[in-house]
């Protein structure tokens, strides 16, 4: 049980697909500019707002984990 969750995480990490991070009517407003340094700013601050509840989450996750391994000793 635990190598087909290993291996099924590993085999989700080789199989990411590229994904733009932005609205349609952002992505249209910003395509229309010459410069493209806005539309990076604007997907860079995207992808960082997307990972804060993640990196939240896996702290919490791993307080959790620490506390009951503690526990256990």
């Amino acid at each position: 049980m635990k190598k087909a969750l290993i291996f099924t995480c590993i085999l989700m990490l080789f199989c990411a697909l590229p994904a733009e991070a932005q609205c349609a009517m952002c992505r249209a407003v910003l395509e229309s500019e010459e410069g493209q340094a806005q539309a990076e700013g604007i997907n860079d601050g995207i992808v960082y707002l997307m990972a804060i509840p993640y990196i939240l989450v896996g702290g919490i996750a791993f307080l959790i984990y620490r506390n009951f391994r503690t526990k256990k000793n």
